[in-house]
């Protein structure tokens, strides 16, 4: 998550200014209320005596806390990423940094530290999931530093909030960059002339955007190299020399934290409670996974290489960053008969939402019901109006079990990516009642164009897909802690039930369920999959290498 306090910060002798995260201009905060409440649940916790302290009383109250927090906050700090209006980011941004700010201190109260510990010392006899609560509880209190000196924690603090911060900056730099790239229709050969008509324009130039459905026909399409590349440079320059300067100063002072904290790398600090465990076992796996990956990226840029030679004729062409999605879709075409314009004309929007939502109902016993026309008496804030609300309740039974949120298509200031938000997790209270959980799938697909309705591209169709899993990984929790629930499992299991959703898009029985021809009705191919499927690994050691690099 993220985090104003220090405008400048102090690293090694050098000082270092990033501007600060504008505040609601009445200098109100949006989540005092909240902040109130907690602080009063944490006081009755402290008060407590400690002969009488129970695990409910203290770890389990603990957990009520936070939950509650997170039920009053997290939609007003989801809407730096969703809305149009700047002053709604700007308040949600604030309050995320005041959140983050107060989570910080929170972690290193001593007084309350005291009270949890002096619960932890009578070692209770506890099991499953209780058991796990306590343990993750002190062994996040030794990595806030409670075991450090008062001054040290102090100074753990202050890196904490600035990181905190800074990571909000470089979020907002991304969302609030408004870069374009000019170009002519000619420059544009390739690209679908429908697609291009879309475009904005300034008097005969087309306006190329950052977002998805604008960019990758960009990088895909273009049979002008010079297009490729001036879009590509300015894709990857988004936010510019600022979010450098910002990124080199949360890297500073995350091994200062580290340093801090005793541990020899941020790595091993960040990866302690990951299933990696540590910057070890990660250098051991890149070792032994690096020469296997090389052997296939040689083998792919060498295919690539010849494709560019081939098709431009010149004989000494080189492979360049933003020929690789071109030469891969030319190589689609010309090697697997895959042509993949031809592909997104089986998957118009609508039915993909249709055929998810159809195979998830029926593996899970679920039945969605679309409620974004009565989310105002519901109290549901709906923030554009490409927003849909949906309740999900159990097949059997009838029982609500949550709601979801998706928001499919891209707009200026919006998340620029695919994500899912779990803005309220399945939570069982301790009076024994039942917090439903709230998701929001955020993505960036295409809309219709003129008469056309809105069609995927098979990546895109497996994006969302993995992206759902996350949701309904959100939905159908059954953890009791809120610390435990939805999408707080370990990393990287959290990707499993994604992955397991992905691999349905590529199953010729799940493709036929739902993707048809969106003018014909025609079922989705044989030949097209076969293709496809033999296609599936094209490229793939280059593309394993861009993530090493990440």
């Amino acid at each position: 998550m993220r985090t104003p306090l220090l405008m400048t910060t102090l690293i090694a002798g050098a000082t270092l200014t990033v501007p600060s995260i504008a505040a609601p201009q009445d200098g109100a905060s949006p989540i005092a209320g909240a902040l109130a409440r907690a602080e009063a649940e944490v006081n009755a916790i402290i008060e407590i005596p400690d002969d009488q302290r129970t695990f409910k009383n203290t770890i389990w109250a603990m957990d009520d806390m936070l939950a509650r927090l997170e039920f009053s906050t997290s939609m007003t700090q989801f809407m730096p990423y969703v809305s149009t209006d700047a002053d709604e980011r700007a308040i949600g941004q604030a309050a995320t940094q005041e959140l983050q700010n107060w989570l910080i201190d929170l972690q290193k109260d001593e007084a309350l530290y005291n009270a949890v510990k002096s619960f932890a010392d009578t070692n209770p006899v506890l099991s499953g999931e209780d058991k796990r609560l306590l343990e993750h509880t002190m062994r996040d209190y030794r990595r806030a530093g409670m075991n450090l000196t008062s001054e040290q924690r102090d100074e753990l603090a202050a890196v904490q909030k600035e990181i905190a911060r800074l990571s909000i900056v470089f979020d907002e730099n991304i969302r609030e960059d408004d870069t374009r790239v000019l170009v002519s229709r000619a420059d544009l050969d390739g690209c679908d002339p429908a697609w291009i008509e879309t475009l904005d324009t300034v008097g005969e130039l087309c306006i190329i955007t950052m977002d998805y459905p604008t960019f990758w026909p960009t990088q895909k399409y273009a049979n002008n190299e010079d297009t490729r590349a001036r879009v590509w440079y300015a894709y990857k320059r988004r936010a510019g020399t600022k979010n450098v300067k910002v990124i080199e100063e949360i890297i500073s002072l995350r091994a200062r934290a580290a340093n801090i904290l005793g541990y020899a790398h941020p790595a091993d600090y960040e990866n302690e409670v990951r299933m990696s465990k540590s910057a070890d076992n990660i250098q051991a796996f890149y070792t032994q996974l690096r020469p296997l990956v090389r052997e296939k990226a040689l083998q792919d840029l060498i295919e690539f290489e010849q494709a560019k030679r081939e098709h431009t004729g010149d004989r000494n062409a080189t492979l360049q960053p933003w020929d690789f999605f071109y030469y891969q879709d030319y190589l689609m075409r010309e090697k697997y008969a895959v042509d993949t314009t031809k592909v997104k004309e089986y998957f118009p929007l609508d039915n993909v939402i249709d055929g998810l939502f159809s195979i998830t109902q029926s593996l899970y016993g679920l039945k969605y019901i679309e409620v974004t026309d009565r989310a105002s008496a519901m109290d549901m804030p709906i923030w554009h109006e490409d927003v849909r609300l949906f309740i999900v309740s159990d097949k059997a039974s009838g029982d609500e079990l949550g709601m979801f949120y998706i928001d499919l298509h891209p707009r200026p200031f919006k998340y620029g990516h695919a994500a899912q938000w779990g803005l309220k997790q399945h939570k069982m209270w301790s009076d024994g009642s039942i917090g439903k959980p709230l998701a929001a799938l955020v993505c960036n697909f295409p809309k219709p164009i003129g008469d056309k309705p809105a069609l995927m591209s098979h990546d895109e169709v497996e994006t969302f897909f993995h992206e759902f899993g996350h949701c309904l990984h959100t939905i159908l929790s059954e953890a009791n802690s809120y610390n435990f629930a939805g999408t707080s499992v370990e990393r990287d299991f959290v990707e499993a039930p994604s992955q397991m959703f992905e691999n349905w898009v590529w199953d010729r029985d799940v493709l036929r369920t739902f993707a048809a021809h969106y003018e014909t009705g025609e079922p989705f191919p044989d030949d097209l999959l076969n293709g496809m499927l033999a296609a599936k690994n094209l490229g793939s050691g280059m593309l394993a290498e861009r993530q090493f690099f990440y």
